[in-house]
């Protein structure tokens, strides 16, 4: 039993950025999310979609992801997404003012960088189901569960695929 709240707590915590702080931000704060997205799309319309978008992605992978109802792939979609807001959003690159020391806007954004490939890192290893074996299996199966809450008896071995 104790395995499973230990998964259960570990596949919380690695959403809760997303469900339900950020899903949240953007329904509370929807000028300042459309503000947010405009700095990489300018169309407004589109930028709006984005916002929607997003929240979409950040309830339904992540509740996917929990629930172990086709997580593999729900953990794809949030890799793709930290990764695709790190690169169009987060460009500490660009900010000028990069320094290892004193105030900085470009490291702080940094940060904000480094975790969302963090993340990504986190959900490929749900997406693969943490071994090697596991990327033949997702290719194969990519709707399967990873079987989250499923207990294997000491003799049995882990069961690949969905």
């Amino acid at each position: 039993m104790l395995d499973i709240v230990l998964v259960a707590i570990s596949r919380c915590l690695l959403v809760l950025l997303f469900l339900p702080f950020s899903a949240l931000d953007k329904v509370l704060n929807f000028k300042d999310a459309e503000a947010q997205a405009s700095i990489a799309i300018h169309n407004r319309a589109l930028s709006r979609l984005a916002i929607v978008s997003g929240f979409c992605i950040e309830v339904i992978m992540s509740v996917s992801v929990v629930s172990g109802v086709a997580d593999r792939a729900a953990a794809l979609v949030l890799a793709t997404y930290c990764t695709a807001t790190a690169l169009l959003w987060k460009q500490f690159w660009k900010s000028g003012d990069f320094r290892l020391q004193g105030p900085s806007r470009g490291r702080d954004t940094f940060w904000d960088f480094l975790k969302n490939i963090a993340l990504t890192g986190g959900f490929l290893g749900i997406t693969f189901a943490g071994h090697a074996s596991g990327v033949g299996d997702f290719v194969h199966h990519p709707f399967g569960s990873s079987h989250p809450y499923h207990t294997f008896a000491p003799s049995e071995p882990a069961a690949a695929g969905p």
